[in-house]
């Protein structure tokens, strides 16, 4: 099990030029692997975040997907997310998801074809 927390305010930098890395790996990433990640997205996320390119998240302690990248490098995901994430949103506790590397790649293709920057 992987503990993430969010990064101090002084890696907005790096945050901001891995997103511009992982937006060209988006790109690239085929239109199913997005619709893979997008449904991953859906049924395992939707409930507590905001998962598109607009709209509140159901739960306003859970950050809509779109900004995460402001918060901390789509990068640190990876190994959470195929280990197990735990996160806490201010007292909130998050399910753990555990993905294989087939679903952790599409859901990071899809999480970083959202990023509004």
């Amino acid at each position: 099990m992987v503990r993430f927390a969010a990064r101090p305010l002084c890696l907005l930098g790096l945050s901001a030029l891995l997103a511009g890395l992982f937006g060209a790996a988006a790109q690239a990433a085929s239109p199913e692997t997005l619709r893979r990640g997008a449904a991953i997205a859906k049924r395992n996320c939707s409930a507590c975040h905001a998962i598109g390119r607009s709209g509140a998240s159901p739960n306003p302690k859970s950050p809509p997907f779109r900004n995460l990248s402001r918060r901390y490098p789509l990068s640190n995901l990876e190994e959470a997310l195929g280990e197990g994430i735990v996160v806490g949103h201010e007292g909130l506790d998050m399910p753990q998801f555990r993905f294989d590397s087939g679903q952790v790649e599409a859901l990071l293709a899809y999480l970083t074809s959202i990023q509004k920057r």
